[in-house]
């Protein structure tokens, strides 16, 4: 059919191939896992506590993006730690591998729950950030791709694994499954999508 009807059905087998797991690494069916993730954010929100996103890159517009989307849409209390400020005085006074973990440790509680994006699932600073998140014993969501083995993908209560090999890809298959995730969860506690 052609490159982008190639490029179409490419993303589409890696969504369609989505592995979710849990903390002990047992596959978890997806329905159930939409379930968790949306019975945690509900939680999360009845609670008072805040849901925290984090990536690198196109995955920090992504968690900017969504984390805006929860807050608005879905009345869920967000955060994020994509400010230029922070990003800047933590990467320059302290290392950019603290650039999230830095905040992370001092603010998240056991009532919170973080989503941690990356498309290698290997980058150093969010490992950090979702290992100051476990110590503060707050609930772990993890969105990677690229190689089954990454490190992320081992790290969540609830991990979310596309594989593809692009970071492109990745990137958009990312895209759809958490503005599915979101969607999912208006449909289950509010009047549904708009």
């Amino acid at each position: 059919m052609g490159y982008y009807f190639d490029y179409c059905d490419d993303i589409i087998r890696g969504l369609k191939g989505l592995c979710v797991t849990d903390g002990k690494g047992n596959t978890i069916d997806h329905e159930k896992a939409f379930d968790i993730f949306a019975s945690k954010v509900k939680q999360v929100s009845e609670e008072s506590g805040f849901v925290f996103f984090c990536g690198n890159g196109a995955s920090c517009t992504m968690a900017e993006h969504m984390s805006h989307d929860f807050f608005q849409n879905a009345f869920v209390n967000t955060q994020t730690c994509a400010e230029t400020a922070h990003i800047t005085a933590i990467s320059n006074d302290i290392s950019y591998e603290d650039v999230f973990a830095f905040r992370i440790k001092r603010i998240m509680r056991p009532i919170d729950a973080i989503v941690a994006i990356s498309s290698s699932g290997n980058s150093k600073n969010i490992l950090k950030a979702v290992q100051s998140a476990k110590e503060n014993g707050s609930f772990v969501i993890t969105i990677s791709g690229k190689k089954e083995d990454n490190s992320l993908r081992k790290m969540g209560n609830l991990n979310f694994y596309v594989k593809l090999d692009t970071y492109g890809m990745v990137e958009s298959a990312h895209a759809v499954l958490l503005h599915s995730l979101l969607d999912y969860y208006l449909d289950k506690f509010y009047q549904g999508r708009h």
